[in-house]
């Protein structure tokens, strides 16, 4: 891939600064969190090497869908653990996913 590791840590900030991530009282420094997570992506990038374009797409594609669910169930998770409710932009994404 045409990326590094550290090239990709730096986007990732970037990205970061429109939607900051609550890293909490993670008892791990969000740097190493960072670098561990960007060194991953590459070289799951990298083992795609020999994909055609259009595998590449999907294989990413499905990659940042089942993120985006874990972190949707995650928050949803979260906020029932602690007795806040949904807000209604929530509400509505929900009912919109049911209904198809």
């Amino acid at each position: 891939m045409s990326i590094t590791p550290q090239e990709l840590e730096l986007l990732m900030q970037e990205v970061e600064q429109d939607d900051p991530i609550d890293f909490a009282d993670l008892p791990f420094a969000e740097e190493e969190l960072r670098g561990l997570i960007a060194s991953h992506l590459c070289e799951m990038a990298e083992a795609m090497d020999n994909f055609s374009e259009e595998d590449k797409q999907l294989t990413l594609l499905a990659v940042a869908a089942k993120l985006v669910l874990e972190n949707l169930v995650l928050h949803i998770q979260l906020l029932r653990r602690h007795g806040v409710p949904l807000s209604a932009s929530t509400d509505a994404l929900l009912d919109r996913l049911r209904k198809g």
